[in-house]
């Protein structure tokens, strides 16, 4: 946005949509596990918006502005008429294409930092392209020893929780090392500390606009309310994924009114609008999941007594959003701003890769296609996959849903850009109504599958083909109690740790669960499990 925008949002404007929207939503929302923040969606609509209505000399915020309180109405809009409902009809099918587009908006981005760096000269070029490739494989090995059984398990755990930011802290220092000294390479744009990045008050003059203008922002306001109703709400249902055993209940339509409220107070402030991100929604419920081991006793020979790791509570509660969100509202003081001022933005780039490929490491679809490239003959015949009959049936999913992708990412790419959150929802009605007509009911329901538990979808009118009536089981509030009774039996118990998961039977339906919309990655889970 600092670079397609005229440096109309930066580093500050971007930490302070963060704690607008940490501190509103670990408060009051119904689901404080939910971050939000500024996602890469909207850096695509803020930087549309600017192509299309700067040349007509439109003053930006005071646009933006009207953008942000035409939306919030809309928002409010959808609550008070229980909007929310639809997410009913939201599957896995919608999620992972989802996800998929915003794994590549990641890699996309990141290569588009790097072709920046030219300007700077061919040595800050190649220097930048080689940081970012290593903090790729640094912060993946990372991930990749947190699911191992290399070392202690609280080694094992601190590896894979810190060690992308302590990569990124590393690989700031190693480009000083050395004749790397000597090469001038891009950073962070940073302002000064607590102001705009621009010349500017933090209150937006919206009334500095004309009339038709304050109009013409109405179908702009409508394109954002559809991405947040579908972004924001996919976000809350992955961190309340069917992996995770919650036992508080969901309120989406409380929270979608709440986000309105934080898009006009964003537009205001003339800062991003803030929503709910993907990976980091689910991997802050992950972080927060207490495992406990399981011995099976089921099996037989070696693996008899073999012991696994599941999930068995989350520490529901309000203070690590809310307290990161007061951490982030530090970063905008003036010394760590210079911090923040020293990160090469090749570094950077290599983040974006980073959770752009843990992205499509957790997807549906990249799962999908990785059992279709399997050598048949080395393919377990529990494989969930498997059970489809018609082995073309596949085939023709995984092609509806890159097709999906496709289309989605396609338009991002065009001044009709603004229009992608509609190509989004449409994902909704395509799945419900037309793909029954090619797949058979069975055949639904192991490429396809509810997002979120019933316990969690209860209060939308259950999951699709669901009855409501069937929602408590499991899930009701005396087997939940009974369940926190046992767990203060049980000393295995240990926090801080996501889910190792069951039997390698199992491994495709825990990626499937564990997906994301936005490639929850998950990468000790589905390790563990194999």
């Amino acid at each position: 946005m600092f670079a397609k925008t005229a440096s109309s949002f930066g580093v500050n404007e971007v930490l302070l949509a963060s704690v607008l929207g940490s501190v509103v939503f670990s408060i009051f929302a119904c689901q404080p596990l939910v971050i939000v923040g500024v996602t890469g969606p909207i850096t695509v609509f803020n930087y549309t918006v600017y192509d299309i209505i700067t040349p007509r000399g439109t003053n930006y915020f005071a646009f933006m502005c009207w953008i942000g309180l035409w939306s919030m109405v809309m928002h409010w809009g959808l609550a008070i008429t229980n909007a929310c409902n639809a997410l009913t009809y939201v599957t896995r099918f919608s999620c992972d294409i989802f996800g998929f587009y915003v794994a590549f908006i990641y890699l996309q981005k990141g290569i588009q930092v790097l072709t920046r760096q030219w300007t700077s000269g061919e040595p800050a070029a190649y220097l930048s392209i080689t940081v970012a490739l290593l903090v790729l494989g640094a912060a993946y090995l990372c991930g990749v020893i947190g699911g191992s059984t290399l070392f202690q398990r609280y080694v094992r755990k601190f590896i894979e929780d810190y060690g992308t930011p302590l990569t990124i802290i590393f690989f700031t220092g190693f480009v000083h090392i050395g004749r790397m000294r000597g090469v001038e390479l891009e950073t962070l744009p940073t302002s000064k500390a607590f102001f705009p990045t621009q010349d500017r008050g933090w209150f937006i003059h919206f009334w500095n606009i004309d009339v038709g203008d304050v109009f013409v922002a109405i179908p702009f306001a409508i394109l954002l309310t559809i991405l947040f109703y579908f972004d924001h709400n996919v976000s809350a249902l992955i961190a309340q994924g069917t992996e995770f055993p919650l036992r508080k209940p969901a309120g989406f339509h409380w929270d979608i009114f709440l986000l309105g409220l934080t898009t006009g107070i964003a537009g205001l402030l003339g800062i991003p609008f803030p929503n709910g991100l993907i990976p980091q929604a689910p991997f802050h419920t992950n972080a927060l999941c207490v495992t406990r081991q399981v011995t099976d006793e089921s099996e037989t020979g070696a693996d008899k007594g073999h012991t696994t790791r599941v999930v068995d509570h989350v520490v529901e509660q309000r203070v690590s959003n809310l307290a990161q969100g007061l951490l982030t509202l530090g970063t905008m003081s003036g010394p760590l701003l210079v911090v923040l001022h020293l990160i090469p933005q090749g570094v950077l780039a290599g983040l974006f890769f980073v959770m752009g490929v843990q992205a499509l490491e957790g997807n549906g679809i990249t799962s999908k296609m990785v059992y279709l490239a399997k050598d048949r003959s080395l393919t377990t015949a529990s494989h969930p996959l498997s059970r489809v009959q018609r082995k073309g049936a596949i085939w023709y999913f995984v092609g509806l849903e890159l097709f999906g992708f496709g289309a989605t990412f396609a338009i991002t790419q065009t001044i009709a850009a603004i229009g992608f959150p509609v190509i989004i929802l449409l994902l909704i009605p395509v799945r419900t109504f037309l793909l029954p007509k090619y797949f058979t009911r069975e055949e639904l329901s192991i490429l396809d599958g509810p997002t979120a538990s019933p316990f969690t979808m209860e209060s939308v009118g259950g999951n699709y083909g669901e009855q409501v009536s069937d929602l408590h089981g499991g899930t009701n509030a005396n087997e939940r109690a009974g369940s926190s009774e046992r767990r203060d039996e049980d000393d295995s118990t240990e926090r801080g740790e996501g889910a190792g998961k069951l039997a390698a039977g199992d491994d495709y339906e825990l990626q499937q669960q564990q997906r994301g919309a936005g490639g929850l990655s998950h990468r000790s889970h589905s390790r563990s499990a194999r």
